[in-house]
């Protein structure tokens, strides 16, 4: 067993900042490093998904904090590759039901070329509900 500290998913996906949280709508900052590409210094698919999917799911919390945002489908479609540097993913929630949500989502390079649009369906579940969850699961 090892001492060191977890890294967080904000560490492992590279988070730089959060540059806007709000309405509906969400601006993450993340830094493409090295690790996270295979070969030509390309950013692997799986990150490219998690930045755009982690900033659908902030734009679900910046309208309902309460509830914790589950992905039910999501789709990605990649145009060009990332490569290290720094990259901006954006989400927005296009239709919110009650425990339904509808986002899209888009990564761009530094010069503003979208890299990868995404879609997806979000299950809104009560955040007391999931953690009472997790704490059920850890007994």
């Amino acid at each position: 067993m090892s001492d060191a500290v977890a890294a967080t998913l904000q560490s492992t996906l590279g988070q730089v900042r959060i540059v806007s949280w709000e309405g509906g709508r969400a601006v993450i900052e993340y830094e493409v490093g090295p690790q996270m590409c295979h070969s030509g210094g390309v950013a692997q698919g799986g990150f490219v998904c998690g930045w755009i999917d982690a900033a659908m799911a902030h734009a679900s919390l910046s309208i309902a904090p309460e509830m914790t945002p589950m992905s039910l489908e999501l789709k990605v479609s990649y145009f060009a590759p990332a490569r290290p540097g720094r990259v901006t993913a954006e989400g927005w929630i296009e239709r919110r039901g009650k425990a339904t949500c509808f986002a899209e989502g888009r990564l761009l390079d530094p010069a503003g070329k979208v890299l990868a649009k995404a879609s997806s369906t979000i299950r809104l579940i009560p955040r007391e509900a999931v953690e009472a969850s997790a704490r059920r699961a850890m007994e």
